[in-house]
């Protein structure tokens, strides 16, 4: 899975939603479920790292002089 860092969080997420379909039919072979389980796990850390990155960002705002303050709704 080399394309993961490039990957976007919707495409993650529609690949992890498709996996989790293929799984919720449950006529998959033993072998096929649990590559399509490492896989969707793999996904799902991808989404939640992109989504842990996001939240940083958030928390903060950049300054003008560069730099990183914690966010105020009162300031903005």
């Amino acid at each position: 899975m080399s394309e993961e860092k490039e990957m976007t969080f919707e495409e993650a997420m529609k690949q992890l939603e498709a996996i989790v379909e293929k799984l919720e039919e449950g006529n998959v072979p033993l072998e096929e479920a649990i590559a399509f389980f490492q896989e969707g796990m793999k996904l799902s850390k991808l989404c939640h790292d992109k989504l842990q990155h996001v939240e940083k960002q958030l928390e903060y705002m950049l300054r003008e002089d560069g730099e990183l303050v914690p966010f105020s709704p009162e300031e903005a």
